[in-house]
């Protein structure tokens, strides 16, 4: 019995429809392996306006937060690195001028700074001997900032997890959803004030939604955040290593 071939036009079909189906259903898998929520904290599914919301709410309830990177006011500009908590903090601060050390243990702040911030800022209004002289009694060594100097506050700031995170947390005008990315490995999904105008905040799509970086409108500088909730240890420096200034401190952080 001889056995009926389709012809050559009809398999061309049958192919085709084969081929067809496969692909349509290769796009469709491959479609939902693109989900760009797949394996986050679906934050990115919310609107801009509740994902503020939880940023701010996972901030709030930290205990602990390191910031590092430019911040820019009518007072300067400055480079921080800073671990906060909400009693205290430590790091540095580098200013257009000079760098320094800052730890703040409840209301006592202490700086810490080398010969070349102190006797630069005292030959701007003495000698150069008197200027080397407070430097070598000062370098390497922790002042106590008394709380009626008017820098105080300013140094203070500085150190406060809740005064600079209401800063730098803050978007302006409309919220508006931006583009998902990445702060180091980390993925992220970014909000905005404006267009970005407003300050742009990346949050993150991986457990709790962190904010992990923050860039403040008008060029007004760029801090990543990172060990939310991290705890360290903050310690009174040696009475060795402290030493009294003996007059009110140089106007030195501008």
């Amino acid at each position: 019995m001889t056995s009926f071939v389709p012809p050559v036009r009809t398999r061309r079909r049958a192919a085709l429809a084969v081929v067809l189906c496969a692909g349509l259903t290769a796009a469709l898998t491959g479609c939902g392996d693109e989900d760009p929520d797949k394996g986050t904290n679906g934050i990115g599914r919310l609107s801009a306006a509740q994902i503020e919301k939880k940023a701010q709410a996972a901030a709030d309830s930290a205990d602990a937060v390191r910031l590092a990177g430019t911040l820019v006011s009518k007072g300067g500009t400055y480079k921080l690195n800073m671990r906060l908590k909400a009693d205290g903090g430590t790091g540095s601060v580098t200013s257009r001028t000079s760098t320094f050390e800052l730890l703040r243990i409840g209301d006592e702040v202490y700086l810490k700074a080398d010969s070349g911030f102190w006797s630069h800022e005292e030959k701007d209004a003495q000698s150069s001997d008197s200027g080397a002289a407070a430097g070598d009694k000062l370098q390497d060594k922790y002042v106590k900032v008394p709380q009626d100097d008017p820098t105080y506050k300013q140094l203070r700031g500085f150190t406060d997890m809740k005064t600079l995170l209401d800063g730098m947390l803050t978007l302006h005008g409309k919220v508006n959803k931006g583009d998902r990315g990445k702060v180091g490995s980390v993925r992220t999904i970014q909000i905005l004030g404006g267009k970005g105008e407003g300050g742009a905040l990346d949050v993150s799509l991986k457990g709790t939604p962190y904010p992990l970086r923050f860039a403040r409108g008008g060029g007004g500088g760029t801090i990543t955040l990172a060990d939310w909730g991290t705890d360290f240890t903050l310690e009174a420096p040696a009475k060795d290593d402290t030493v009294d200034y003996g007059q009110q401190l140089p106007r030195s952080t501008s």
